[in-house]
């Protein structure tokens, strides 16, 4: 019986939306005033690909006067006509469901739980009342779907002995048996950090991050250039024409379809979709950051510990580089300099997931966890001279917290304890307050004089950090805690001159 095409995702509302609620991809393209997207981290990187899919199968520039010429309102207006033109395509349910593979339906059916993150099934311990499995509505099914295309975890839940394209052995493991899933293309061994420009809209965000045809010249890895959207042509198996074409360009890196997935009512099939080339193969998403001047590529991977707003320096060093060598993040490095006669204001928005990894099988255990950040960069600023005053002051923060650490260890030391934990934790304190100052960083380090006058709130979250961790109540406690009190001297000393030098 052939099924009834249900819930389509151009008109029904399925998208997080902060200070609105759920939309539908019409919606998006409509109304201006949508500030950004809800949902998770990772929801957020996969909506993000989708909304700059439709755009690049819709309008394409052939070069940067084309796309400022464009602008946002024209942008938006192809969309419109592009989802108008592929309506049909967007069903989640029917004879073509969006992005699924009805011959895949002889996998295993899992339930949406086990392949949600959040959600504890199995023998796993349940330690919160979101962690138990609940009923998805189709907006939660629509959301999880497009998530599972490049965020699916690596491991056994995939039905890897149900193979599609004739011959192929990209699912059998030596022995010729079903192997365990790989991990997704998005997420990789421990999780990629994703960057995009985000502008005042969620519309104006998909402009500033758009490619053009100019761009994918450049970009060698897509061989095939921007390629045709999954939902035009889907594949029919992990190793025919369409799949192999996905894997060498720019469509498959946005919708990678590294699950091939058939939802139902109470579960979905599940298997191991098409292995696209990882950053050892020097092909990475244009959001993540990779360096491949050096014998082994490198990427920015998430670190939970670390805030992505600590890794700008890192993604932001192409503005004062010659040359290929560093990392280097595709939407960053060819969106942020045309956009300065475009827009006064836009930001750098960072994050994703950190995954753990044994035997094969992926999960978030202990410390890992999303993460997020958003910077924003005042156009007018951006430059050589902004950039090196910006590294230097990163710079004197991380030798900051060294001294946090250190003087906190001594001050257990000095009493016979064990302080590497309280050392760990003081440090991590102490790049949590610089955070709250971090803007102002950012948005005065054009002036080395307004940059310098800052380091007085950064030496006051170094003593605050340690004060907290290094109790002084009683008298053997306030001797450890004056000997070992941290010496900011040095890091104070230079914009002590600064203020005290003549006008």
């Amino acid at each position: 019986m052939t099924a009834q095409p249900r819930f389509n995702l151009v008109d029904e509302p399925w998208i997080p939306i902060v200070d609105i609620g759920l939309v539908s991809l019409k919606d998006i393209f409509s109304h201006s005033y949508y500030r950004s997207l809800g949902g998770n981290p990772v929801q957020k990187i996969a909506l993000t690909k989708l909304l700059l899919a439709i755009a690049q199968s819709a309008s394409t520039p052939e070069d940067d006067d084309a796309w400022a010429e464009s602008g946002v309102s024209g942008m938006s207006e192809k969309c419109l006509k592009y989802l108008e033109r592929w309506h049909d395509r967007f069903w989640l349910y029917g004879d073509k469901p969006f992005l699924q593979i009805p011959a895949i339906q002889t996998a295993n059916m899992q339930s949406y739980g086990a392949v949600l993150t959040e959600i504890a099934t199995g023998n796993t311990t349940v330690l919160t009342q979101s962690q138990i499995e609940k009923p998805l509505l189709d907006a939660d099914k629509a959301l999880l779907l497009l998530t599972l295309m490049g965020f699916g975890l690596g491991g056994k839940k995939t039905d890897n002995s149900a193979v599609l394209s004739l011959g192929y052995t990209g699912k059998s493991n030596d022995k010729g048996k079903a192997s365990t899933g790989k991990p997704g293309t998005a997420i990789g061994f421990m999780g990629f950090l994703h960057n995009f420009l985000i502008g005042q809209s969620i519309a104006e965000t998909v402009w500033l991050n758009l490619l053009t045809r100019d761009h994918l010249q450049q970009l060698s890895i897509y061989s095939d250039g921007l390629g045709i959207a999954p939902w035009e042509q889907m594949p029919i198996g992990e190793a025919c024409d369409t799949a192999k074409a996905l894997q060498n360009s720019l469509m498959g890196r946005l919708l990678p379809l590294s699950r091939f997935c058939l939802l139902t009512e109470t579960g979905l099939h599940y298997s191991e979709g098409i292995a696209h080339h990882g950053y050892k193969e020097n092909m990475v998403d244009p959001s993540v950051s990779a360096d491949f001047s050096g014998k082994d590529p490198k990427v920015i991977w998430v670190d939970p510990g670390k805030r992505p707003w600590r890794f700008l320096t890192a993604l932001l060093g192409f503005i004062a580089q010659t040359n290929t060598q560093g990392f280097d993040c595709y939407h960053l490095r060819l969106g942020l300099l045309r956009a300065r006669s475009e827009v006064a204001m836009l930001g750098i928005w960072s994050g994703g997931l950190r995954v753990s990894s044994n035997a094969g099988e992926q999960y978030v255990s202990g410390t890992d966890d999303f993460v997020e950040s958003v910077i924003m960069l005042p156009q007018e600023i951006l430059g050589s001279t902004w950039f090196a005053n910006l590294k230097q002051e990163m710079t004197e923060l991380d030798q900051l917290s060294k001294i946090v650490y250190s003087a906190t260890l001594n001050y257990f030391k000095n009493q016979n304890s064990e302080g590497k934990a309280q050392a760990g934790l003081a440090s991590n304190l102490f790049w949590q307050l610089c955070e709250r100052k971090f803007q102002d960083l950012v948005n005065n380090c054009h002036d080395y004089n307004q940059a310098k006058a800052l380091r007085k709130n950064f030496a006051g979250f170094a003593n605050q950090a340690y004060d907290h961790f290094c109790p002084k109540d009683t008298a053997r406690q306030l001797d450890a805690w004056a000997k070992n009190r941290p010496n900011l001297g040095n890091y104070l000393k230079d914009q002590t001159k600064t203020e005290e030098a003549p006008a």
